[in-house]
């Protein structure tokens, strides 16, 4: 495999880092960094769930906000004070859903868990960044509720991480930086289980349609390192 512009090899995950309880006030709180991309990300859990659940509904919710901040960007970004983009709206959707197919909503009883994704510095991959920070913070949050008698267990099934993937100049490569996912000829953000277990597969071809053969590729070095995140969540 060839060496990229950074040194990583095509299957290398860039540097990943987790600093918990990041800040004083959500229940469960971290920075998650996968090399120059940083996004805080925070879960605050409520009582009650969504006016729009039915009464004898004992399920809770888990839902997310995102935001790329003014200066996380090469050039500044206009806040999205009165109407959230197509883009934002899409991610928010996206962060959601993923972090719901890995609790189980009755556990959680009828609270609201609410994921706050804001992008500090975007190079790439701030979704799946954002994400992995929920998870982690998610996970922050049900433990300390397990620890203060609010549950009586983690509602966790599984943990869940998530990757981009893509095709470049011909190569496919894990974990595109934002030079490198410009180029793309084909995009992928997949999120997964750590059995294994596909809860997203965005695969878009930007340039030409690509073969059966690098659609499979995509899923094995996806899922290597997926599950190379979700050790890194037990190392921090």
């Amino acid at each position: 495999m060839s060496e990229r512009l950074n040194g990583r090899k095509n299957n290398e995950l860039r540097s990943i880092k987790i600093t918990k309880d990041y800040t004083n006030n959500a229940l469960g709180s971290v920075l998650i960094e996968f090399g120059n991309t940083k996004v805080i990300v925070t879960a605050s859990v409520e009582e009650g769930k969504p006016k729009w659940m039915e009464k004898n509904d004992p399920r809770g919710w888990v839902t997310a906000e995102y935001s790329l901040l003014p200066a996380s960007t090469h050039l500044r970004c206009q806040r999205e004070r009165t109407k959230i983009s197509g883009r934002t709206q899409e991610i928010q959707r996206l962060i959601g859903r993923s972090l719901r197919s890995c609790v189980n909503l009755e556990k959680l009883g009828e609270r609201t868990v609410t994921i706050d994704a804001d992008v500090i510095q975007a190079d790439g991959g701030t979704r799946c960044a954002s994400i992995c920070g929920g998870f982690a913070a998610m996970n922050i949050a049900f433990e300390k509720m397990v620890k203060n008698g609010l549950l009586e267990e983690n509602p966790i099934i599984e943990p869940i991480a998530a990757i981009s993937v893509g095709i470049v100049d011909g190569e496919i490569k894990l974990d595109l930086d934002y030079n490198e996912d410009c180029a793309a000829q084909v995009d992928s953000n997949i999120v997964m289980t750590k059995s294994s277990k596909i809860i997203e597969f965005q695969t878009t071809a930007e340039v030409a349609p690509f073969e059966k053969a690098q659609l499979d590729e995509i899923y094995n070095i996806a899922d290597k390192a997926i599950q190379e995140i979700i050790q890194i969540y037990s190392k921090n």
